[in-house]
């Protein structure tokens, strides 16, 4: 046994009799050991006289649920010894009562309560073990003989390592008998109401704390607060007797000698909200019996009121139980916050962003373009789609140059015929009636339109939007008039033939398209659609369930996967297939053969996106210069990097997607960056939440809405506090930082976007680095609107590990992102990704170039020579990685700002090579080009290049052409432009032609 230092240790009163102690603050402290091995929590005990065999009485009051499975270590604290010499007479969960072999006397002894062993990592799993010690036999026969005369040792209170870990006051249970006269004292009651404030979070479900029996149950309560102050507090709720179903909770004024805070001040978060559409929530709050829960509120203190007491009352009732009151009491202070308390993140006033409506709505983000509607076409950035009369695409079109860095004059059409919703009857389709169709909406955001059609027995209402990000959302009701047999329902997609060229999705990598395919659903995969096209035009098509929820990604998709569209789905007959017909691909989701009876009805859902969605914009490439690490910013500067993000588990930023903690550090810091021409972006993401977050213990009482349901287990903290039901997610060692995954789209993004703004106006962030999302288009449409109104030049970077494995579904990330694309500025695609996979892969699902947007390479610092024919580098000091700033110092002399990026898959590349496997994209600038070549052979190669003098101005006679020296890419070396270049496996060459 190791020693072990104590800090930080809490002076105790030595107790004459421990079963007479009662759990006040007295009896709890902190200090600080080792925990891997010895856990969280002892008990310190004192002997004053030599013996054989000393008495032991823990009153320890314990929250977990099998205590007498777990070891017990006692260490001499003296000596730091471990004691081998014991044994339990009874342990539970009130007491404990042990025997034990004292070493020094007089003298202390630590009891560990909770050890445990972990696995360590950032996904630790951590066991409780039974002791590993055996007592000596002929001490234990004598000890047991001796048990009556023992003599006693006294408590002198327990410790828990730091106050987080501590369980002092709300997880410190009352006992059965204390319980029982507690219920004694309420013998006509089904449910028991309890005030507390916002210091002591309801923490136990299963348990009431032996606060309350001190306190009693339905007392008024009693507070402070100040003007403006959002002030928060709880009503826990103990179902004594029965189930308590649809809980409903009301409020009257509050009542001063002058002024009145209105009802309509108030809010119970467990009863009612907004959720992240804005949609009205009323929430059925039911408790099970003997369960206890909060009832988490909040009063919008007006400002100017007069200061003073002000009275009211909460009514608590439920379907079938009597209502009970409580009496409120707030004592106004004379202060004013100017922030509703926000600056302080422990009065829990941020708990009223769980509704906020910030930027929410139809508006337009740069750089995209107001919608416009000339007939039945609308036309988007780039892009334009034209109606038939039942609603449905005739055609749609992408004017963007097959660069994709411009917008021209000369449509790609997309597709090759109208888009078809078959209802196949008798082996024939049946023939469409259009009775009506109208726009209902006109927006610059946004335009929606419905069409009222009829199709043999069928009544055909289609209902869709377009957003001026080029998104549409279709749904597709048919009733039917009379029981109706069909052989087949689906949608039809006549896709133009050249652009379908690649694809993503339907369980495939990105890659050239087959002449044909066949899908089938599967909920073992996170598969709903595809994307096909070629880089300048394509269409991103998924399919939905009415009841769509997102499921979880990134290691956690089968806790909670997709929820497959029965519509489409069709009990396993649906599916999606495509073949190639001369200049058509075409398309067919399809749900196979059913029978409708008269009245009955279904809604088909899918939602396509035409790509690209903007000009991939490639002087932001050559100016944002990124670092992926937390250095002071003058060696930021010297190496040539000037856009930071800041991850968490840093000093500034410590606890994940929770970056509140230390504001003013983060502020200095990125007061020095701006300063210094940086850029600082934080880590800031809701895919989980740190178990550091004041706001967790409000978040767990709405259920499942916030965090996902799970087997729990993961880091000590979370066994110890949460129990169960949850997922354990990412952990920090040195921040001790334990997350639990949340549960999808909820109220809790409309407070990260509030959150988002507030780090803006108050911090000055420069904008998001985002590791994987589990946010839906719509938040990731406020995010951006936040930042663009509070930010003169905003960044959002996504980062993405490789989603194409098991756990995560068979799901590509640029698909399961591609809603989120119009709105980032870069890409960081690359973390598990395959560098050493064709060209084809990297264009689809690494580079973001179809997608209209670009990135930088993760895994193993990728390959900068394939990288650079998508102008992409690694990011500087992310693993390693150094080549990154000594190939931006290469485009800098080079001067690639302001440059021409032509890449291999233009028609109008100037320069190629003489091999299929071996690839160039050309950076042309007047008389001047930088030549990047990568190879795929599966050797070393010579090649010729193939160069359009005529298209570059320059004449072969009158050129230089060599590679200039760049430090871990490439030696110097002059090159003849007519003569044979020879290039090494998996490597290549940045030439410049001048």
């Amino acid at each position: 046994m190791k020693k072990f230092f104590l800090f930080l240790a809490i002076c105790f009163s030595l107790p004459t009799v421990a079963q007479e102690i009662k759990p006040d603050e007295s009896l709890y402290g902190t200090a600080f050991w080792e925990a891997d091995t010895l856990g969280n929590h002892r008990a310190i005990v004192h002997i004053d006289s030599p013996a054989e065999t000393a008495k032991i009485y823990l009153p320890w009051r314990r929250r977990d649920r099998d205590p007498e499975q777990k070891g017990l270590i006692i260490v001499d604290a003296q000596t730091g010894k471990q004691i081998v010499n014991f044994y339990r007479k009874e342990v539970n969960r009130e007491f404990g009562i042990l025997f034990f072999q004292p070493q020094t006397v007089p003298g202390n002894y630590y009891i560990y309560y909770l050890p445990y062993h972990s696995s360590g990592g950032p996904y630790p799993k951590v066991f409780y073990t039974r002791e590993q010690t055996i007592p000596d036999v002929r001490w234990l026969a004598q000890a047991q003989t001796q048990e009556t005369t023992a003599p006693e040792a006294s408590l002198i209170g327990f410790q828990s390592r730091g106050s987080f870990n501590s369980f002092y006051p709300m997880e410190i249970i009352a006992t059965a008998k204390e319980k029982a006269a507690l219920l004694q004292d309420h013998p006509d009651k089904k449910y028991l109401l309890f005030a507390e404030d916002r210091l002591h979070p309801i923490k136990m479900f299963q348990d009431i704390p032996y606060r309350w029996v001190t306190k009693g149950a339905g007392h008024p309560f009693f507070a402070e607060a100040d003007q403006n102050e959002y002030f928060v507090f709880q009503i826990g709720l103990w179902a004594v007797r029965e189930d308590i179903k649809n809980i409903k909770v009301e409020f009257n004024d509050l009542a001063g000698t002058k002024d009145t805070i209105p009802l309509s001040a108030f809010t119970c978060f467990n009863t009612a909200g907004k959720d992240w559409l804005q949609r009205p929530m009323q929430i059925a709050y039911h408790i099970p019996q003997h369960q206890i829960r909060p009832l988490w509120i909040g009063i919008q203190i007006p400002a100017g009121i007069q200061m003073g007491l002000y009275k009211g009352e909460v009514t608590v009732s439920g379907d079938n139980v009597e209502p009970q009151t409580l009496d409120l009491n707030l004592s106004i202070s004379d202060r004013i916050l100017t922030d509703k308390g926000d600056s302080d993140i422990y009065r829990l006033s941020r708990l009223r962003w769980l509704n906020s409506d910030i930027a929410f709505d139809d508006d337009i983000v740069k750089p995209f373009t107001p919608l416009s509607l000339s007939g039945n076409t609308i036309a988007c950035l780039g892009r334009s789609v034209s109606l038939n009369s039942f609603g449905l695409p005739a055609s749609i079109q992408s004017y963007f140059t097959d660069e994709v860095t411009e917008i021209g004059e000369s449509p790609t059409e997309i597709i090759q015929a109208p888009f078809r919703f078959v209802i196949e009857q008798n082996k024939k389709n049946l023939p469409w009636e259009n009775k009506s169709f109208q726009f209902t909406q006109k927006g610059k955001g946004k335009i929606s339109w419905e069409s009222i059609n009829k199709a043999g027995n069928f009544d055909v209402r289609c209902e869709a939007s377009m957003e001026f990000d080029g998104f549409m959302e279709y749904k597709i009701t048919l009733k039917a008039l009379a029981n109706t047999a069909v052989n087949d329902i689906r949608l039809e997609i006549p896709m133009n033939g050249s652009v379908a060229t690649y694809w993503l999705g339907m369980g495939e990598k990105g890659s050239r398209i087959p002449k044909e395919y066949n899908w089938k659903w599967n909920i073992q995969k996170n598969q709903e659609g595809f994307w096909i096209g070629t880089v300048n035009a394509g269409l991103h098509c998924v399919f939905r369930d009415e009841n769509y929820v997102r499921p979880l990604n990134t290691n956690f998709y089968h806790s909670k996967p997709l929820i497959i569209p029965e519509c489409w789905n069709n009990k396993g007959k649906g599916g999606i297939k495509f073949s190639r017909k001369g200049k058509d691909m075409l398309i067919k989701t399809y749900s196979g053969s059913r029978t409708l009876k008269a009245g009955e009805e279904l809604t088909f859902i899918f939602k396509t996106s035409v790509t690209p969605f903007k000009p991939i914009d490639t002087e932001k490439q050559w100016t944002d210069r990124y670092l992926h690490s937390y250095e002071p910013i003058d060696n930021v500067v010297a190496q040539g990097a000037n856009t930071i993000n800041i991850h968490h588990g840093t000093p500034i930023n410590p606890h994940i997607n929770y970056p509140f903690f230390r504001p003013d550090f983060m502020k200095a810091y990125i007061d020095e960056a701006h300063s210094k021409g940086c850029k600082i972006k934080i880590y800031y993401t809701v895919r989980e939440l740190a178990n550091r977050a004041p706001e967790l213990w409000a978040l767990r009482s709405l259920g499942h809405e916030i965090f996902s349901a799970g087997k729990g287990n993961g880091f000590s903290w979370l066994q110890e506090h949460l129990e169960e039901d949850y997922i354990a997610a990412w952990f920090v060692e040195k921040y001790t930082d334990a997350a639990i995954v949340n549960s999808g789209v909820s109220r809790w993004h409309n407070f990260y976007v509030e959150g988002l703004n507030w780090l803006v106006q108050n911090i000055g962030i420069d904008g998001l680095y985002i590791d994987d999302l589990a946010f839906d288009r719509t938040t990731m449409k406020r995010i951006r609107k936040v930042l663009n109104a509070g930010c003169s030049a905003p960044r959002i970077d996504l980062h993405s590990a490789n989603q194409f494995n098991e756990k995560d579904g068979y799901i590509n990330s640029a698909c399961l992102y591609m809603e989120h694309m119009p709105y980032l500025d870069r890409l960081w695609l690359g973390e598990y990704f395959d560098y050493n996979a064709g060209p084809d892969y990297w264009l689809t699902e690494v580079s973001g170039i179809p997608y209209g947007l670009m990135g930088e390479m993760l895994q193993d610092c990728g390959n900068p020579w394939r990288g650079m024919l998508y102008g992409m580098t690694s990011r500087l000091h992310w693993e390693g990685c150094e080549v990154a700033q000594y190939l931006w110092k290469a485009w800098d002399e080079f001067g690639i700002k302001g440059s021409r990026m032509i890449g291999y898959w233009s028609s109008h590349t100037p320069v190629k090579t003489n091999h299929k496997d071996i690839l160039t994209t050309c950076y042309v600038r007047k008389a001047k080009t930088l030549i990047a070549i990568a190879s795929w052979a599966e050797k070393d190669t010579t090649v010729n290049l193939d160069i359009d003098w005529d298209q570059l101005g320059l004449s072969p006679e009158k050129v230089r052409l060599y590679a200039p020296e760049i430090p871990l890419f490439q030696e110097a070396k002059e090159f003849d432009p007519l003569q044979p270049i020879k290039i090494e496996k998996g490597k290549g060459y940045l030439l410049i032609l001048e």
